[in-house]
């Protein structure tokens, strides 16, 4: 087994998260991935600063806001926003992150060795959750 597939099976049995990029358009993976950790018993925080809140549920500012610190973050959002965000998520102490396909870039991936986090990239949460049914 290779380190991103380990990867996936620890992260998978975190039961915390954040995912950023949360979105209130239910065509969107922000929204998808929101609600599909929540439907697998996940407790899961969103975070965007465009939005107060998703069906009810309140979402973040940033990871610093949320009322505890996930074990895991879920990234929705351009290589930009995440090669941003990965300094907040090293100063919080969280060590594992799922970058979603489309949401990473050589200096995504080249920082998330610099911090030494457990990652995944090339693979969805959606796909690995619905294998995780069958």
């Amino acid at each position: 087994m290779d380190n991103v597939e380990k990867n996936k099976l620890e992260m998978l049995a975190k039961k915390t998260w954040a995912v950023v990029g949360v979105t209130p358009v239910p065509e969107k993976f922000g929204y998808k991935i929101f609600n599909k950790l929540k439907s697998h018993n996940y407790e899961v925080y969103g975070v965007n600063p465009k939005y107060d809140e998703v069906e009810g549920e309140r979402l973040y500012k940033s990871l610093k806001e949320l009322p505890l610190i996930p074990e895991c973050v879920n990234m929705v959002v351009n290589p930009k926003v995440t090669l941003s965000m990965l300094d907040e998520i090293h100063s919080l102490g969280i060590k594992y992150v799922w970058f979603q396909p489309g949401t990473f870039d050589e200096a995504v991936i080249d920082k998330a060795e610099e911090y030494g986090f457990n990652y995944v990239y090339y693979d969805c949460v959606l796909v690995a959750l619905d294998s995780k049914e069958s």
